[in-house]
């Protein structure tokens, strides 16, 4: 059986796995840990959030070769609230910010048309041509474990399909995040980058044990890396190393929901960074916070995103209450 066979074996297995037995598990822990009441409300929200995209007025779009560019990686599952991230983002800029989307392989031409109707001027670029990208500067022969992983781990494409072979700085962000108030950081960074840039987290989320990651990159990681906000220079990203550490941390610790967030923390390790302030850039923020935002951008993980269904996108737009 050649190895693409028994990658898609797996891949099968595992989802099948997952559908009977981890995902009913950890719906039930969800449900206990956040109230049964809530997770149904947020679901609610999160329908109408779906509709709401599509009403969304058409934000600024931006004019010159010289706009600063940030990139989201988006599909089926989520280019709402790429749009619902993106508008925000231009509307409270009060400057013109060029927006590229990255197609993880699901993004249906119906959503490319609504992200496009939103966010005026934007770039999509098609999963077709991101894969022969990486095939001309990723080639899977030179760098197995990484084209393997980021079929099944979507958020290494943050990484390999979006900086593999291009030059310069570019700023990734979640697009489950919203923007409240201008973000001056962020923009400052936009406009000169000369060093990496995230945002800071709730606790060190990285899924790897601190010795095992210090060893790998010959330094210390910094505690607390949030990628929800990323700026990387594509071109200073070694892929030898990447491709080694990917490898290495999955062989010694085992692979893990957070590892493209271990491994930005590695490539910035013993790097002084542009740390986007944590009162002003709010990772998980608590329901007050969600209810009346006074920060500059919200990144909704963890529990925090069933006020980001409830609440969030509401105030970011239209300043209703609750579903």
């Amino acid at each position: 059986m050649s190895r693409l066979r028994q990658l898609a074996k797996r891949l099968r297995v595992g989802r099948l796995a997952y559908r009977l037995v981890h995902a009913p598990r950890a719906f039930l822990k969800k449900c206990a840990r956040e109230g049964p009441l809530n997770l149904w409300l947020a679901r609610r929200g999160q329908a109408a959030m779906e509709r709401a995209a599509l009403r969304l007025p058409p934000a600024p779009e931006p004019l010159g070769a010289d706009v600063p560019c940030v990139y989201f990686l988006t599909g089926a599952q989520f280019w709402y609230q790429t749009a619902f991230c993106g508008h925000s983002l231009r509307v409270r800029a009060g400057a013109p910010v060029r927006i590229v989307v990255i197609d993880d392989g699901t993004l249906r031409p119906e959503h490319a048309a609504a992200l496009t109707r939103v966010l005026p001027g934007l770039e999509v670029r098609s999963a077709d041509a991101v894969v022969r990208r990486l095939d001309e500067h990723l080639p899977a022969s030179k760098y197995p474990t990484l084209r393997r992983r980021r079929l099944v781990y979507p958020h290494l494409r943050k990484l390999t399909d979006v900086h593999a072979g291009g030059t310069g700085w570019k700023l990734v962000l979640d697009s489950d995040m919203l923007f409240f108030r201008r973000p001056d950081v962020l923009l400052r960074w936009l406009a000169a980058p000369d060093r990496p840039c995230h945002m800071r987290d709730v606790e060190s989320a990285y899924g790897y044990s601190p010795a095992l990651m210090a060893e790998l990159a010959g330094a210390p990681v910094p505690d607390r890396v949030n990628v929800g906000v990323c700026g990387l220079r594509s071109d200073g990203i070694d892929w030898d190393r990447l491709e080694h550490w990917c490898r290495a941390l999955a062989e010694r610790e085992g692979d893990h929901y957070l590892q493209e967030q271990a491994l930005t923390a590695m490539l910035v390790a013993g790097t002084r960074c542009v740390e986007a302030p944590a009162a002003e850039y709010v990772v998980r923020p608590a329901r007050p916070e969600a209810e009346r935002p006074t920060a500059a951008l919200h990144h909704y993980v963890a529990e925090s995103k069933a006020w980001y269904f409830r609440f969030g996108w509401r105030r970011a737009h239209t300043n209703r209450g609750e579903v």
